[in-house]
């Protein structure tokens, strides 16, 4: 008996947008991606097994490569990974049961693509500067130091308390400071949930196509400023995961 196939849904596109020859999608072996339009819009998808595991690294790494590549020419809402569905009626009920909110958030998506700034505070500066600069966590890191683990642990609690609020008031301090920065830059931006204890920032931003060479300059040179104390990266252009609501398609 043949097993039951079904249509992963990678991103909502407008109608005249046709996936090259070379796309590949999710699964092993990778599926074909296809367009299959209703009116304005169009949904890519490709075909997987209905019983097959979603969720490899490679499968996000096919997700994510298609929807940014498109992103380059075209505007692209991205549907929540894993969305999956029967066939193609089933699409067309959904592309057509949104039509018009997918044309219209297209269109604002026009010529606009995600750029996300993360950076990492370099731990042993962080933590040099802090002790500088606070006298009490100098105080028990001195006390912690050379000393067996059992006998301080109290302090080394302490220690790790303040230095994990510190690093948290610092960061809320470096993402207002890169929005200020770059935010003439930009059309939107969305601060994003910290990736690592250490992370100093972690902002997504909307830029329109004139204004990419400036905002990367912004970045460029917020990035110098603090180059002792932040190993900053810039990715993208990215498709606009932060910043529209496509994920929502399926429930």
């Amino acid at each position: 008996m043949a097993a039951e196939r079904g249509l992963f849904i990678y991103g909502i596109v407008p109608s005249d947008v046709e996936p090259t020859p070379d796309a590949e999608g999710v699964g092993n072996p990778p599926g074909e991606v296809t367009a299959i339009r209703h009116g304005e819009v169009a949904a890519l998808v490709s075909e997987v097994g209905l019983a097959e595991p979603m969720g490899r690294p490679a499968d996000l790494t096919a997700y994510e490569r298609l929807l940014d590549g498109t992103a380059e020419v075209a505007p692209v809402l991205p549907v929540r990974f894993g969305t999956v569905v029967t066939g193609e009626d089933a699409v067309g009920e959904l592309l057509a049961a949104h039509q018009e909110r997918f044309a219209a958030d297209l269109a604002e998506l026009e010529n606009r693509r995600q750029y996300t700034v993360h950076g990492r505070f370099d731990e042993q500066e962080f933590i040099g500067e802090f002790l500088t600069e606070n006298r009490a966590a100098a105080e028990l890191a001195d006390q912690v130091r050379g000393r067996p683990e059992v006998e301080s642990r109290e302090q080394r609690i302490r220690l790790g308390e303040m230095i994990s609020q510190a690093v948290e008031l610092r960061r809320e301090a470096q993402n207002a400071a890169l929005i200020d920065a770059v935010g003439r830059h930009t059309v939107a931006n969305a601060p994003r949930q910290p990736s690592h204890e250490l992370d100093a920032v972690n902002v997504a931003f909307l830029v329109g196509a004139d204004d990419e060479e400036e905002f990367i300059r912004a970045v460029e040179e917020f990035a110098e400023q603090r180059r002792e104390l932040i190993r900053m990266r810039l990715l993208g252009p990215l498709a606009p995961y932060d910043f529209v609501g496509a994920h929502q398609l399926v429930e």
